[in-house]
């Protein structure tokens, strides 16, 4: 059976469970790509999972910017990530 995380919401809103291989993978996507270039918005850490996860020929199941989405609220909630305040488009760093 198929182990699932609970996320978190930053409001405090009712989140969802999903898969926690998709989580802990999507997780370090995320990192690994604020690691890497400092800062980024949605699209731009999108754009270069969906590449990554191309380039190493992984399949994931389902909608990938959903699971993103979720992924990146959770992050947020736990203060590992943050969105840089008064940036449009929205952009989002690793909280240190």
């Amino acid at each position: 059976m198929e182990q699932k995380i609970q996320l978190q919401h930053p409001q405090g809103k009712k989140a969802v469970s999903i898969s926690k291989d998709k989580y802990e993978l999507l997780k370090e996507q995320i990192t690994k790509f604020l690691i890497n270039k400092t800062e980024g918005t949605f699209t731009d850490i999108s754009k270069a999972i969906t590449q990554e996860l191309n380039d190493k020929k992984i399949k994931f199941e389902g909608s990938l910017n959903w699971h993103l989405e979720w992924v990146k609220l959770d992050l947020e909630a736990k203060e590992v990530i943050k969105r840089i305040d008064k940036k449009t488009p929205q952009k989002y760093i690793l909280n240190n």
